[in-house]
């Protein structure tokens, strides 16, 4: 900690995803040969038909600032991309384009959070929302699951831990980092619990929509008694491997999102106008075009269970969407590995990058201590040599 920074950022923990990435580039640099398993970065390159989108906005010449919120064309394309995929009916009032989903989260918990309001995180969560929350002066409250329960809160687990402070609820689904999807019956039962609290905003990134296993995706929002209280958080990162453009975006109560336009007004401005006019031709066209994605991922997720469960120690669970999994590795915890004393997550993920030069992440950055995170958006070889790796390192 430097005396010279904020407090804010003195106390502010470094994102654990980012880190681990960052190692290992770092041995990487030094010569190792470390496969990257830390990022949830899909390895495909952007569609073609994406690419074709920001070529022509370059040969049309958009260059200038854009609107703070977003164009107003690719706002009717997100509002045609919610009624056709997820049934919800927004306003342009209601939509907000940013830099990125990070960007929209952050924009939420800056104009909805005062000094000491709770928010809950079912746990596992991404990494994020707890230190988002806590610069915005809230307060993280985790609701933890099992990997039993396939890291799905309960309703009961939900009504326990709301308190008259209690201001937000944030989830995933597809979840980041367990996989896990909640059908519209679970849903149903969160959200008969949740209106007996009006107060309560939810907040639903649904980032990993597309990349979905188990059919149809399921939203609070689509709920009539809980729309004007749910924000959807989406983007083009993940479903679109379009993580370096930068562009995500948020549907909600009109009032919350005048507020975001508000903050972000102040902070970055509009999002950047290529990569804009390229999601506007991405949200175009059908989620039909990005399938061959998906059936790739679940291929992958079927190889790396499979090659897991010839490993000792490693307990899974078969995730339903997104592109990780988060087996629970408590059992070589009080146990030496070459030397080296394994007490927790943190030391077991560590462990891995020195020994088998894997990058994974710690589960403690989600909320969970028994667990590591490894994503399988690599090619099928990597994952292969990865878990080769893994396994002699564990069983030399």
């Amino acid at each position: 900690m430097n005396p010279k920074l904020s407090n804010r950022v003195n106390e502010m923990a470094t994102s654990a995803t980012l880190a681990m990435a960052a190692k290992a580039r770092e041995l990487r640099e030094e010569g190792k040969d470390i496969i990257g398993l830390s990022l949830g970065e899909p390895d495909f390159t952007v569609p073609e038909f994406v690419k074709e989108g920001a070529i022509q906005a370059i040969k049309d010449d958009y260059h200038t600032y854009t609107p703070v919120d977003g164009y107003g064309d690719l706002k009717k394309a997100i509002i045609t991309k919610f009624k056709r995929d997820n049934d919800l009916t927004y306003t342009p009032a209601q939509i907000v384009v940013s830099t990125g989903a990070k960007q929209s989260l952050a924009n939420l918990a800056m104009v909805l959070l005062n000094e000491g309001d709770e928010v809950l995180l079912p746990a596992p969560y991404w990494v994020s929302y707890a230190d988002i929350s806590k610069l915005a002066g809230g307060v993280p409250v985790e609701i933890p699951t099992t990997i039993e329960s396939d890291f799905k809160v309960t309703p009961k687990a939900l009504e326990a831990a709301i308190t008259p402070k209690t201001k937000m609820i944030i989830y995933s689904s597809p979840c980041n980092p367990s996989g896990s999807v909640y059908s519209k019956e679970e849903l149903r039962a969160l959200a008969d619990v949740l209106v007996n609290y009006p107060n309560i905003i939810v907040v639903s990134d649904e980032i990993y929509e597309h990349i979905n296993f188990v059919g149809e995706h399921a939203s609070m929002a689509a709920f009539e008694d809980m729309y004007d209280r749910t924000v959807v958080v989406n983007g083009v990162s993940k479903a679109y491997a379009m993580t370096g453009w930068r562009i995500g975006y948020i549907g909600g109560p009109e009032w919350i999102a005048r507020a975001c336009n508000k903050m972000q007004g102040q902070i970055t401005s509009g999002a950047n106008c290529i990569a804009q006019r390229a999601t506007i031709t991405a949200l175009e066209n059908p989620p039909s075009k990005i399938r061959y994605m998906v059936d790739a991922f679940k291929e992958r997720r079927s190889l790396i269970l499979n090659l897991l469960s010839e490993i000792p120690g490693f307990k899974t669970n078969e995730p339903e969407g997104a592109f990780y999994v988060f087996p629970d590795i408590s059992y070589y915890f009080g146990k030496t590995l070459r030397g080296k004393k394994i007490e927790n997550a943190s030391d077991f993920s560590l462990y891995l990058l020195e020994e088998a030069t894997v990058a994974t992440v710690t589960g403690e950055a989600f909320g969970d201590s028994n667990c590591i995170r490894i994503s399988y958006a690599a090619s099928e070889a990597e994952i292969k040599e990865a878990m080769k790796r893994i396994k002699a390192s564990l069983t030399a």
